[in-house]
C-alpha cells in the first residue's frame, strides 16, 4: 500500500495508526463507501443532518455559507451524531468569511500578493484558521495555487496569488503556516494547475498545455515545495495534462490525453503519487462541473475517480444514485480492495492527524461562547484595511495627474463601467451599492463636485416602451461637440466593476461620442479604475492612468481616494501581467 502514516503529512504515532486500522477493520462495506463522499448539505435541520449520516455514512461535508452561529450549531450536530469524526471543510480563500458570512474578509489572493509582503498571506491564513476552527471546521479548500498566466482565464483572475512561481510558493507557504496554527488542514488547488487555459471547468473542458519540462518548472515546483513543507491535502481539478499522459504512455489515445485529472490515473497515480511522492489526501473538485460530468456517464465517473487516485468525491448529485453507483463500482472491481484501503487510510489518517480521534464527540467543538468570541474581531478586520492601503496598484500613469484636488479638477464625472450582466449575479440583483455611488460620497467629502453619468442604455430604458426603438435608432445621431464635455468636467474617472468569475470583458454600450467609453483620454484628464478583475487594460489600452484595487469594499475605495489626493502613496506591486501581454496597453 502506498500510504505511510508515520511520515508527513500525517506523522502519526502508534496509537493514531492503530485507530486508523481498527476503525477501517470495524467498518461495513457500506460505511467504507460512504467515507468516500463529501456532502453539500441542503438543510441545517437535525433531522436532515442525522439522516445523511445514518443513510450514507459520509466522510465529511462542505456546507453552504451561513452565519457563524448557525454553522456552529450545524457542525455540532454533525460531529456529535457521526460514528466517525467528520472532515468539515470551508472555502477560506479570502479570510474567515469563507467559513461564515460574518467572518472576517482579509482580501482576495491577488490583492494580498499585491502588497508584496508574505506577512499578509500569513495573516489571511491565521484569521481564516481562528474563525473556521471556532465554528467547527477542520479543513479548508485553500490556498489556490494556480498560476495566473492567461488574462482571459475566467476562474482565477483574483483567486490566486500571481503569475510568478516563486511568489506563488512564498504566499502559499505563509498562508499554510497561518491556517495550520489553528488545526485546520489546508487543501491546495487545483492540481495539476489552472491559469493557462481560458476556459471554465464549470462549463467546459479545460487543459493545461504545458510540456513536462514547463510543468515541472512551474506547477510542479509549486506543488513539490508545498509537499516538502507537509501539505496535508490537495484538490484535484477537472483539468487535463496531455503532455504528462504521453510521458507515461506514448501510445495514449486522445481521449486518454484529455481526460481530466480527477479521472486520470496517469495524473493522480503515476505523476502525483509515484513521480512526485505525494503521501497526502486527494479530494476531487465539485462533481457537478461540466468538465467532469461530460467526460463519461456519471455511474462510471464515480468509481473511476476513486480508481484513478482520488480519495474523496466532492458532492452527491442524487445521494441514492451516487452511493449505489460507487458501491457498484466496488462490487464490479473498478475500485479494488487495495485502492479502497488506500483511500480510507488517507481519509482516516488525515482525521487522526487533526487529533479528531482523541476527542469525545461533545468536545470536538469549543463552547459556543468561546466560538462566537473569535468571529469578526476588530483587530482582524483592521488587517483588511491595511492590506487595501498597501495593495492598490498604480499600474500605468503616463500623465502628470496626481495628486488630484478640488482646486485643479473640481468637477468630476464618474462613469460606471460594466461587464456581462447575465447569470446568477443578475438574478440576485448584483451589487447593492455601486462602487461609483460610494466613490461619489468620498470624493464629495474631499470637496469635489461629483456627477455620475447616466448611460444611454439607462436613459433609454426609462422611456415609454413605444419610444425606445426610435431612441436606439437615433443613438449615432446624438453625438455632441467635444467642447461640451470639456466645459462640463475637469476630470473623468471610469470605474469598472466587472465580476472576475466571468469572462471579465468590459461590455461597451452601442452609443458613440458619449462618456460611456473613454474615447476622450486626450481631451480631458481621465483615470480608469478597476475595482475587481485586474485585466481591463486589454479593453482600454488608450487610458493613460490605470489603477487596480482588486475589490470594491468601502475601506478600499477610501484608500483609493487617499492615494489619488496625495494623502498616501501607491505601493502595490502587480502580481500579474496587468498589461495582458500587449504592447499598446503600456503606451
Amino acid at each position: 500500500m502506498r500510504v505511510d502514516l508515520t511520515t508527513k503529512p500525517y506523522n502519526l504515532d502508534a496509537e493514531g495508526i492503530k485507530w486508523v486500522k481498527d476503525t477501517i477493520a470495524g467498518m461495513s462495506v457500506e460505511e467504507k463507501i460512504g467515507q468516500l463522499f463529501i456532502n453539500m448539505g441542503s438543510e441545517r435541520t437535525g433531522e436532515y443532518l442525522t439522516g445523511v449520516l445514518n443513510n450514507y455514512h459520509i466522510g465529511g461535508v462542505r456546507y453552504n455559507p451561513g452565519m457563524a452561529e448557525e454553522v456552529y450549531e450545524q457542525n455540532k450536530i454533525l460531529q456529535e451524531n457521526s460514528k466517525i469524526p467528520l472532515l468539515i471543510a470551508a472555502n477560506t480563500e479570502a479570510g474567515g468569511n469563507g467559513a461564515c458570512k460574518d467572518g472576517t474578509y482579509v482580501g482576495v489572493e491577488v490583492k494580498i500578493a499585491a502588497t508584496n509582503d508574505t506577512k499578509y498571506a500569513y495573516e489571511m491564513g491565521r484569521v481564516s484558521g481562528v474563525e473556521a476552527a471556532a465554528i467547527g471546521c477542520n479543513w479548508s479548500f485553500a490556498p489556490i495555487v494556480d498560476i495566473n498566466r492567461n488574462w482571459r482565464n475566467p476562474i482565477i483572475a483574483t483567486r490566486t496569488w500571481s503569475g510568478d512561481v516563486d511568489k506563488t510558493i512564498a504566499m502559499s507557504l505563509a498562508y499554510m503556516k497561518g491556517i495550520q496554527e489553528s488545526g485546520i488542514a489546508p487543501a491546495a488547488k487545483h492540481f495539476p494547475g489552472d491559469g493557462i487555459d481560458e476556459r471554465d471547468q464549470h462549463l467546459s473542458f479545460s487543459v493545461n498545455p504545458y510540456s513536462t519540462e514547463e510543468w515541472d518548472a512551474t506547477f510542479g515546483k509549486v506543488y513539490g515545495t508545498l509537499f516538502d513543507a507537509g501539505l496535508p491535502s490537495i484538490m484535484a481539478g477537472h483539468i487535463s495534462l496531455p503532455e504528462y499522459v504521453k510521458y507515461f504512455n506514448p501510445a495514449a489515445t486522445v481521449q486518454e490525453q484529455i481526460m481530466p485529472a480527477t479521472l486520470n490515473k496517469y495524473i493522480l497515480t503515476d505523476l502525483l503519487r509515484d513521480k512526485m511522492g505525494f503521501n497526502g489526501l486527494v479530494v476531487t473538485d465539485a462533481s457537478h462541473m461540466v468538465a467532469m460530468t461530460s467526460a463519461m456517464k456519471r455511474q462510471d465517473m464515480l468509481p473511476t475517480a476513486i480508481a484513478a487516485g482520488s480519495d474523496l468525491f466532492l458532492f452527491f448529485n442524487d445521494p441514492d444514485e451516487d452511493f449505489q453507483w460507487m458501491l457498484d463500482g466496488y462490487n464490479n472491481g473498478v475500485i479494488t480492495d487495495e485502492r479502497l484501503e488506500e483511500a480510507l487510510t488517507r481519509i482516516l489518517g488525515t482525521k487522526a492527524a487533526l487529533g479528531l480521534h482523541k476527542k469525545a464527540k461533545t468536545e470536538i467543538l469549543p463552547t459556543k461562547e468561546e466560538a462566537m468570541a473569535k468571529i469578526g474581531l476588530p483587530e482582524n478586520k483592521a488587517i483588511a484595511v491595511e492590506v487595501a492601503d498597501k495593495a492598490i496598484t498604480l499600474v500605468k500613469n503616463n500623465q502628470n495627474i496626481f495628486p488630484i484636488s478640488p482646486e485643479k479638477t473640481k468637477r468630476v464625472l464618474l462613469v460606471n463601467v460594466e461587464g456581462h450582466k447575465g447569470g446568477f449575479g443578475a438574478m440576485i440583483g448584483g451589487e447593492a451599492v455601486r462602487p461609483v455611488d460610494t466613490l461619489k460620497g468620498i470624493l464629495e467629502a474631499e470637496g469635489f463636485e461629483v456627477s455620475i453619468w447616466e448611460s444611454t442604455e439607462e436613459r433609454i430604458n426609462k422611456l415609454p416602451e413605444e419610444e425606445r426603438a426610435a431612441a436606439v435608432a437615433n443613438v449615432y445621431a446624438q453625438k455632441r461637440p467635444i467642447k461640451d464635455l470639456i466645459a462640463a468636467y475637469d476630470l473623468v474617472i471610469n470605474v469598472a466593476s466587472v465580476q472576475p468569475n466571468t469572462d471579465q470583458r468590459i461590455q461597451w454600450p452601442a452609443s458613440k461620442g458619449t462618456p460611456d467609453i473613454p474615447f476622450y483620454v486626450h481631451e480631458i484628464p481621465t483615470i480608469f479604475v478597476s475595482v475587481q478583475a485586474p485585466n481591463h487594460l486589454a479593453d482600454v489600452p488608450q487610458v493613460q492612468t490605470y489603477i487596480n484595487t482588486y475589490d470594491s469594499k468601502d475601506f478600499t475605495l477610501q484608500a483609493l481616494v487617499n492615494k489619488m489626493v496625495g494623502r498616501s502613496e501607491f505601493t502595490g506591486v502587480s502580481p500579474v501581467d496587468a498589461f495582458c501581454g500587449f504592447l499598446d496597453t503600456r503606451y
